[in-house]
């Protein structure tokens, strides 16, 4: 509660029309004396201009297609594309998964009035197929797909008319890091995606977010838990240095905003509200003070922790590492 969303940008408001409050007791007589109030014809003219404003805001805006839109922040980009009225679609291998939480979310793009395309990142043709239709692509795959994101880029560059490519990226700068493994290397893979679009000279946008705030923020950054401590918490060095936690409302919201803003054009769209920058050390002591009591702190120092990261198998605890080596490039 204590975060902050982002205040849009003044550029972005869309305008909106106040209700025509009518108080005086006329009415209109038509040709045939039907009697009608003011206060219905004014309240027809009201929804006839929301109408047509959606319909002309909807006509302006790019199509976008967002490949990886079931995962984690796929879900938020999709949502968002459709609420800004871009004509939506998602790139789906199976449009009617067995597992029932997968059909409901597919469900709910379908009731916003997004177009579900069945298709694979790994079936050239139907990719190719896919981003035709579309203006804008926006992958937003796992990191163990991140590698495989070359494939979008041959299929925008055989399609040829794509105007933006977002590639998945929503945390840090990967051209600017002083990350350790196995993070260094997820990070390397990010960067050779970088290069590999502006070799192939597509348009593009990348979207740098750190944290997503529903992830990290509720466990207070501990590793391996999904509730904040109530007795002993660890940091990560001295607890000083500041980390941004960002909304994944606004992760989404903020992609979509860029989609046809030239100033985001080739460009590092960074996300960084100020209210939401903190240490670690102001995390835990805004969470002492909703708690109402003091957490044992347990700090953990740099070189420790590298021999932590270091001391496991990759293979085994691979994922659990990239983890902890995001929170030391991130919060040490």
């Amino acid at each position: 509660t204590t975060l902050r969303r982002i205040t849009p940008f003044p550029l972005y408001s869309r305008p909106r029309l106040s209700p025509l409050h009518c108080t005086f007791p006329f009415f209109i007589f038509s040709e045939n004396h039907y009697i009608l109030p003011l206060r219905s014809v004014l309240a027809l003219f009201y929804f006839s201009a929301l109408l047509y404003m959606a319909s002309a805001a909807g006509e302006g805006r790019s199509r976008v297609l967002v490949i990886g839109g079931t995962g984690y922040i796929g879900r938020f980009i999709v949502a968002a594309s459709a609420r800004e009225g871009h004509p939506t679609a998602v790139l789906v291998r199976d449009a009617a998964p067995a597992d029932p939480a997968k059909a409901a979310v597919l469900q709910g793009f379908r009731d916003a009035g997004v177009a579900i395309v069945e298709g694979d990142m790994y079936d050239h043709e139907s990719l190719v197929t896919a981003i035709k239709s579309a203006d804008v692509v926006i992958s937003a795959v796992g990191y163990q797909q991140l590698p495989d994101q070359t494939l979008i880029i041959s299929a925008i560059k055989e399609v040829g008319h794509v105007k933006r490519f977002f590639p998945s990226e929503y945390g840090n700068d990967v051209d600017r890091n002083h990350a350790v493994e196995p993070a260094k290397t997820v990070f390397g893979g990010k960067a050779r995606i970088r290069r590999a679009i502006e070799a192939e000279g597509i348009p593009y946008t990348y979207i740098s977010s750190n944290f997503f705030a529903g992830r990290f923020l509720r466990s207070l950054a501990q590793i391996g838990v999904t509730e904040p401590p109530t007795e002993k918490v660890l940091i990560m060095g001295d607890g000083n240095v500041k980390g941004v936690f960002t909304a994944e409302e606004d992760v989404g919201t903020y992609t979509i905003k860029a989609v046809d803003d030239p100033r985001t054009l080739n460009k590092i769209l960074y996300l960084r509200p100020p209210s939401n920058t903190l240490s670690h050390n102001e995390l835990v002591s805004l969470w002492e003070k909703k708690l109402g009591k003091t957490l044992e702190r347990v700090y953990l120092p740099e070189d420790e922790l590298l021999k932590k990261i270091q001391g496991q198998s990759k293979s085994l605890f691979f994922s659990h590492n990239v983890v902890v080596a995001v929170y030391t490039y991130l919060l040490y």
